[in-house]
């Protein structure tokens, strides 16, 4: 049991952590990758699960190095970045690795259309914030 002081701290330090939820994500399952012979080109298929679209907190990690990876004929490099949002948001269903958040609105609007890939999602009943990791794909 905790005491009624932690729990006001608790309290205030989700409201802190909200106000800095300046973004609008939405984060979503892609379906299986569809390709256009037209175009040549693949795109992740309709979203097979809808978990949140709001406010959000964008930030890359300072620690990360950007590592450089192959994928099929070329190099990519994968950027982390940790994404915060509301602590009380409902969740009907766990994200897991492989979804997608979309950046939609932001007071940066150089990351208005950044497009990150779940890695991981972390739970935790003393977070200030639901926290989930993700990276970019460039």
């Amino acid at each position: 049991m905790t005491a009624p002081g932690f729990e006001e701290f608790l309290t205030r330090g989700r409201a802190a952590a909200a106000e800095l939820q300046r973004d609008r994500i939405h984060l979503w399952m892609p379906g299986p990758d569809v390709f256009d012979r037209t175009t040549g080109t693949t795109t992740p298929g309709p979203p097979t699960a809808d978990y949140y679209t709001g406010g959000a907190r964008v930030k890359p990690v300072a620690a990360a190095s950007g590592e450089e990876v192959d994928a099929a004929d070329r190099q990519i490099t994968l950027n982390d970045f940790e994404v915060s949002v509301p602590w009380s948001t409902t969740v009907t269903e766990r994200p897991l690795p492989g979804a997608v958040l979309d950046v939609l609105d932001s007071p940066d609007t150089r990351m208005v259309g950044l497009r990150l890939w779940v890695t991981g999602v972390e739970f935790n009943s003393t977070a200030t914030a639901w926290r989930i990791r993700a990276e970019t794909r460039s």
